[in-house]
């Protein structure tokens, strides 16, 4: 018997809607917020990887795309991406770039550094963006983090489905860094309990 959708069954479509927004406006990236801190509230309140098993919109859309519309070559990911090594040391990369994006922010805030209209794709290559930003009444540092924001979402998604593409489905979950981070966060709060 097949089992019937739930509601958060279909939570891929926020994160497709999420791209395609970026693309047009690109202050709805600070929507991207609610997934960084609802698994971080998740795995504090439960201490579970809930977001990660059932909620990620962006684990449903790899899982869609590789496996109902056969992308992926279904292979196993290579045990150095698994090593918590890896993990790790993607984390603290993934910080970084996150702290870049706010140190940036904050220079926009103060007035020393003028807004980038570009995303910056796979912290590398600027790519103009100028099309999504229309003004605001807002100071120009509430566009600067969106830009670095979006720059940050659209990367790991391009990494999670080239990931995709040469492993399986949702390869990208197993050095994630919010599924990393969640699972430090359970771990501790677990270690805590006992």
């Amino acid at each position: 018997m097949k089992q019937q959708k739930k509601w958060y069954d279909y939570l891929w479509i926020f994160s497709l809607s999420y791209l395609i927004l970026g693309f047009f406006n690109i202050l709805f990236a600070w929507l991207g917020l609610l997934c960084f801190f609802i698994p971080l509230i998740l795995s504090i309140g439960k201490g579970n990887k809930s977001y990660c098993n059932r909620y990620c919109g962006r684990g449903q859309l790899l899982a869609l795309a590789g496996g109902r519309f056969g992308l992926s070559r279904k292979k196993d990911i290579p045990k150095w991406m698994r090593s918590p090594h890896f993990r790790y040391g993607f984390l603290i990369f993934f910080f970084l770039m996150f702290f870049q994006v706010l140190w940036n922010t904050y220079l926009v805030f103060a007035g020393a550094k003028d807004l980038t209209m570009a995303v910056t794709l796979l912290w590398t290559w600027k790519v103009p963006w100028h099309w999504a930003y229309h003004g605001t009444l807002l100071s120009p540092g509430v566009a600067q983090f969106a830009f670095g924001f979006y720059s940050v979402m659209l990367t790991s998604t391009i990494l999670g489905f080239l990931t995709m593409l040469l492993f399986k489905p949702r390869s990208w979950c197993v050095y994630c860094p919010m599924g990393t981070m969640t699972q430090l966060i359970c771990k501790a709060k677990n270690r805590a309990q006992k």
